[in-house]
């Protein structure tokens, strides 16, 4: 389709569905990110007065670093949870139900949140933190899935890439909002962890109001009616024949099979190496330390020689960089390929994180070489922005058919959330100990993650579930017959007749 006929297919209504469901969707894991590190003293210093006041122990600097890492990181075991039950509640209410509910964890949360200090129990720090954790978790796997079901083909990689956006747009958010002169001061520490309360509330105001997932309800519920007024009400238009006879196709594809189950699809040689490329391109989305570094930007920017009252402001600039590569990445993957925009981040980010350790090596020999390590750190954030913040999330949709996808997805998050983890946990004993080199590890995961890439994953720009399947099939069946339908050999012959003469 040429770039003007898309443009047609943009309508209002698709572009408000899509703020809607991410202002309370993904924006929440980038906001949730953000908010912990400008209360990070105020917090560990209330952990130490409650231990004092209730068991009269002075905790020791290793024990409150310990219990505040718990207390970041506990953020991720949540996430990984929300990930292992947004499959079956995506498969029973729906993609835009599930967000709905959703926000269940969220509410609640912030409820604890907010009352914790008055109830002097950082425990219920700890378990707000799992709750909006989980609340992160079924957004990143779900809102993806709505997204990539909903838009037209020819803009399903953007329409999906813009999760990402609104993931770095709510960095940048709680950043600002947690600087000092607004929610980040000691007194107000509280209302700052509850405050995600507020794109919670919009979208359960707004997003009833939009259709649920096309695919979902032709595929999965078997309505062929409200799978038309919804894709009427998407595009702003009558439907394009070819589009609907695609997703005819999918159903009959996958007519009389149940949705799938993670477990079964390591058993399931179709689909081995696309269940082995988001795997391994989750886990070096965490594993590449960048989310990392809005957890814990105080402890980089005092290793790389920032002044302590200038880093609260400099971390909004590492916000507003990811930002800005997103919205470039949105604009540059139909054209380059979400093959070239992964890769070429993740050999970006392995230049910078090689530069970045040099800097730190030399920073005491040379007055200049702290602004180098600083400008280090966003040009790596830059890098995640302009490919694997927002492909990662694209791929299941485009891999995957409607069967396996929620099961698909709960498998990349799971390694997305376990990982991120495990790298809370240890990053800033990993700062403390490794000094200098603390962003070598990382800088190898970028490297691996570019060569895996570069040798095993095909472009999927633009091309049906059927093409992509045959690329991955010659890597399944390597040596073997193609065990699919080849995708210039369709199951019937797609429909050429307007909608009104089908109907």
């Amino acid at each position: 389709m040429s770039a003007a006929g898309a443009n047609k297919r943009i309508s209002l209504k698709l572009v408000l569905m899509v703020a809607s469901a991410a202002f309370g969707g993904t924006l929440q894991y980038g906001y949730n990110l953000a908010i912990m590190n400008a209360p990070a003293t105020f917090i560990q210093t209330f952990v130490n007065e409650t231990f004092l006041e209730r068991w009269d122990i002075q905790l020791k600097d290793y024990q409150v670093t310990l219990i505040w890492s718990i207390i970041v990181s506990i953020f991720s075991l949540g996430g990984f949870a929300g990930s292992l039950i947004a499959g079956p509640m995506t498969i029973r209410y729906g993609r835009k139900n599930c967000l709905l509910l959703n926000n269940v964890f969220l509410m609640t949360g912030a409820l604890l949140a907010v009352t914790s200090r008055a109830a002097k129990s950082f425990e219920m720090i700890i378990i707000a933190r799992v709750l909006v954790g989980i609340n992160a978790g079924i957004s990143m796997n779900v809102q993806p899935m709505y997204f990539g079901e909903s838009a037209p083909k020819d803009l399903r990689g953007a329409i999906s890439l813009s999760s990402a956006v609104f993931t770095a747009f709510g960095v940048v958010l709680g950043q600002v909002v947690g600087l000092r002169e607004i929610l980040g001061s000691e007194s107000c520490w509280q209302y700052l962890l509850a405050s995600n309360a507020i794109p919670g509330l919009v979208q359960l105001l707004t997003l009833p109001w939009f259709p649920e997932s096309p695919r979902y309800l032709l595929i999965d519920r078997g309505d062929k009616e409200a799978c038309i007024d919804a894709l009427r009400r998407l595009r702003g238009c009558e439907v394009q024949s070819s589009e609907l006879d695609e997703m005819l196709q999918e159903q009959a594809e996958t007519k009389g099979m149940r949705a799938r189950r993670p477990w079964e699809l390591f058993t399931d040689r179709s689909v081995r190496w696309q269940l082995i490329s988001v795997m391994v391109i989750s886990s070096a989305m965490q594993l590449c330390g960048n989310d990392s570094i809005y957890f814990y930007a105080s402890y980089i920017f005092k290793e790389a020689g920032v002044a302590d009252d200038r880093i609260q402001y400099i971390t909004i600039g590492t916000g507003t960089c990811e930002l800005s590569a997103c919205i470039l990445c949105n604009l540059l993957v139909e054209r380059k390929g979400r093959r070239f925009m992964l890769m070429g981040g993740y050999i970006l980010m392995t230049v910078w994180a090689v530069v970045f350790t040099i800097a730190l090596l030399y920073e005491h020999y040379t007055p200049w070489m702290p602004y180098i390590s600083m400008t280090c750190i966003f040009t790596y954030i830059i890098s995640f922005g302009l490919g694997p913040a927002g492909v990662t999330g694209v791929l299941p949709t485009e891999i995957f058919n409607q069967t396996a996808r929620p099961a698909a997805y709960m498998i990349a998050g799971s390694m997305m959330w376990l990982n991120l983890f495990i790298i809370g946990m240890i990053f800033p004993f990993l700062v403390s100990e490794v000094r200098e080199y603390c962003f070598v590890p990382f800088g190898a995961v970028c490297l691996l993650s570019a060569l895996f890439v570069g040798f095993f994953l095909p472009e999927t720009k633009g091309k049906s579930l059927s093409a992509i399947t045959s690329e991955f099939n010659k890597l399944n069946f390597k040596g073997q017959e193609e065990k699919c339908v080849s995708p210039d050999k369709p199951l019937y012959q797609l429909g050429e007749v307007s909608l009104s003469t089908a109907l």
